[in-house]
């Protein structure tokens, strides 16, 4: 008997095969701005993948070639997913939020063969027309009387047979590239190879996990160019789960009816999105008790959110990880002796979770030293594993890779039963007088205001202190900053209160929702005569830290 390892690659364009074969009635509902809803089955997602897969060898793709999608959520965005694949090429999926430049070094730097765009979004390629004149863009297929003429993804589902076999590659091949945000620099590339997401979408639906499942109704809220919607639609389609689309623009009151509507069972969302689901639900007395789980992630949920939340009966959960971890690598599942207790399992939510089977994980200080798992020692999480990048497409960044090791800039603390809690981002960390200020435990502290409801701190550089916090809050209408200020000084040490709290409407966001703190310290740093003239005497920073 042979008991070498099996010659079978691991390969997501296997899942297509499953869900034809085994799973072919579940079906894949889209909704068209809001309004209108097609529906169709995998039997004939998959006839549609297929053909078109087809269509793209046929027009001169060729293997390891990178294919852009420049897309909303829609159903012929989920057919990209697997049919570039299916032709050996790379699916390049396109951050819609971006600016035409942005793009146009994206699409430079990943060499793009072909880009599928839709109509409304066509606009944002203009720069990226005029460097690669000779680059086909397709247009994706509208499903309104503005639908465009000429060669675009129908016609060439229509023109084609099916694949007879998906174009040969190996499992560490590239399937996916997707592109980071570009908070710190220039946007960076991470590849994703077949393997590396046939193994993510197995983790991802683990029981503590994400527990996808055939059962699973769910609701592609995350943009699909954003890490691939969290792998959602790869889990989705392996294990049979129906998928639903919500189309461009969905609004708080259009998800929530979508959720009611189609008895969607698990979705998930960044909490700024959530909070304006609940403030629907809550005025418009919306059912969402279908839903089994609600999971959070960029950032970390309120404890209130999470309260208010489960008390309309849905179980809210939240992950951790990021493009470079595609992007999955923990999930906050509490454990079972807090079922009877809701405080606890709250609190267990909040915290970022447990590392999910097959990676690796170590908190170093910044002396590379490795500190313990006791729930108090803090470090930089670097994390390694099989759907980890180790290392950028077409770019070298050595500090962000240490020995196989990820740097992901995240200062946490992990507990004895192996909780992960983020306390702050090694570029948000403030160094006043030498001591250490945890941003994050700052915007928890502000947050507990009952009139503040959204809180962002971050540093500026000071003539004395080397650095200090500014706080920018969204509140009540008329919130009184210094009553807020003098609060905050019963929760934290004395020398971590801001001098200046700015009360704002909104918080900058980045593209993929998450606090765009770069637009906040330009600002801050942009603020005329920010500082005060202080002296040791006056200073809210104490000469040594002693009182603190």
């Amino acid at each position: 008997m042979n008991h070498g390892p099996s010659a079978h690659p691991l390969l997501i364009t296997d899942f297509l095969y499953r869900a034809r074969d085994m799973f072919a009635d579940k079906e894949i509902v889209d909704h068209v701005d809001g309004a209108e809803v097609l529906r169709y089955t995998y039997r004939d997602y998959a006839d549609r993948v297929l053909r078109l897969a087809s269509a793209l060898v046929a027009s001169g793709i060729r293997p390891g070639d990178r294919v852009g999608t420049l897309a909303w959520n829609h159903r012929r965005h989920l057919e990209l997913y697997l049919a570039v694949p299916l032709a050996g090429a790379v699916l390049h999926t396109i951050n819609i939020r971006l600016s035409p430049d942005e793009i146009a070094y994206i699409v430079d730097h990943a060499d793009d063969a072909m880009i599928f765009a839709d109509p409304s979004l066509d606009h944002l390629l203009s720069t990226a027309r005029e460097r690669r004149p000779g680059m086909p863009v397709i247009p994706i297929d509208t499903d309104d009387q503005g639908a465009p003429t000429g060669t675009t993804l129908d016609s060439m589902v229509a023109s084609a047979e099916a694949i007879a076999a998906p174009v040969a590659r190996a499992d560490d091949d590239l399937a996916v590239l997707c592109y980071t945000s570009g908070t710190t620099g220039a946007p960076k590339g991470v590849g994703y190879s077949h393997k590396s997401l046939y193994l993510h979408t197995m983790a991802a639906c683990l029981a503590d996990g994400h527990a996808i499942s055939e059962r699973d109704r769910a609701l592609l809220v995350v943009p699909m160019f954003h890490a691939n919607a969290w792998g959602v639609p790869f889990a989705a389609l392996m294990s049979g789960a129906s998928q639903i689309l919500p189309g461009p623009h969905p609004t708080p009151a259009q998800i929530a009816g979508i959720i009611a509507a189609e008895r969607v069972t698990y979705t998930g969302m960044v909490p700024t999105v959530a909070v304006d689901l609940l403030a629907h639900a809550q005025t418009a007395g919306t059912d969402l008790s279908s839903l089994r789980a609600l999971v959070l992630g960029g950032s970390t949920p309120t404890l209130g959110l999470i309260r208010d939340l489960e008390a309309l009966g849905i179980p809210v959960f939240q992950g951790w990880g990021m493009t470079e971890i595609s992007p999955m690598a923990t999930f906050s599942r509490p454990p079972a002796s807090t079922d009877d207790d809701p405080e606890r399992r709250w609190a267990y939510i909040r915290k970022q979770g447990r590392l999910l089977p097959g990676l690796q994980w170590k908190l170093v200080d910044e002396d590379g030293r490795v500190m313990p798992h006791d729930g108090i020692s803090r470090g930089e999480i670097l994390i390694r594993g099989p759907w980890v990048a180790t290392g950028y497409y077409r770019a070298d960044h050595p500090d962000k890779f240490d020995d196989g090791w990820l740097r992901t800039g995240d200062i946490g603390v992990v507990d004895e039963h192996g909780y992960l809690t983020i306390v702050d981002r090694t570029k948000d960390l403030i160094k006043s007088g030498g001591e250490w200020i945890s941003s994050v435990a700052l915007e928890e502290a502000l947050i507990e205001h009952p009139a503040v409801h959204q809180a962002a701190v971050v540093s500026v550089p000071h003539p004395r202190w080397q650095e200090r916090p500014v706080a920018y809050v969204v509140g009540d209408e008329g919130l009184d900053v210094e009553a807020v200020k003098a609060e905050l000084a019963d929760r934290v040490p004395r020398w971590w209160v801001p001098e200046l709290i700015v009360a704002v409407d909104a918080l900058p966001r980045t593209s993929v929702g998450k606090l765009d703190k770069r637009r906040l310290r330009e600002q801050a740093a942009g603020t005329p005569d920010l500082w005060e003239p202080t002296t040791a005497a006056d200073s809210p920073v104490p000469v040594t830290h002693a009182d603190s």
